[in-house]
């Protein structure tokens, strides 16, 4: 990812979080605007298939906006983030008030990296990146990749 990208992701992230003018930011005690379109994803694992119900977050402002202000997420569920290119930049939980993992994948949907990430009230928030390319990333609950037995190595498979 590049600079600018990274800039302009932290502007769209700082700027929706901050403000609620009606036109899709999110401020305390208002639900975030944005609707992500739903899918599933499928995960093949050794031990067999796992269902996740997805948001899909495929838009730059839909990336920025991401879990953010959301108290709870359904222990099925989750997000993903697509990237129509190869991706190394990392994700970071400013404002996002639930613990998930996210498992960075390629554009095979092989996981390349799972890691856990803590929600962050103010700055400055921790960065989490893989240290590998990547085309996606689905996050769910903390600790959930464990319980479904999903690995690296393991497939994501994504339906609209």
């Amino acid at each position: 990812m590049s600079i600018r990208m990274i800039a302009a992701t932290l502007c769209l992230v700082l700027f929706g979080a901050c403000g609620d003018d009606g036109a899709g930011g999110a401020g305390p005690g208002s639900s975030p605007t944005p609707t992500f379109r739903k899918g599933t994803a499928i995960i093949e694992t050794d031990g067999g298939a796992v269902m996740v119900e997805i948001e899909v977050a495929d838009s730059p402002e839909q990336q920025a906006l991401g879990l953010m202000h959301r108290e709870s997420l359904p222990d099925d569920a989750g997000m993903v983030f697509l990237f129509f290119d190869d991706t190394q930049g990392g994700f970071w939980m400013k404002d996002t008030l639930i613990p998930l993992s996210i498992a960075f994948f390629d554009q095979r949907g092989e996981i390349l990296k799972i890691l856990d990430m803590e929600p962050c009230e103010a700055d400055p928030c921790e960065t989490y990146a893989p240290g590998v390319s990547y085309r996606g990333a689905l996050e769910v609950n903390q600790s959930a990749f464990d319980e479904w037995g999903v690995e690296q190595g393991d497939i994501i498979r994504i339906s609209p």
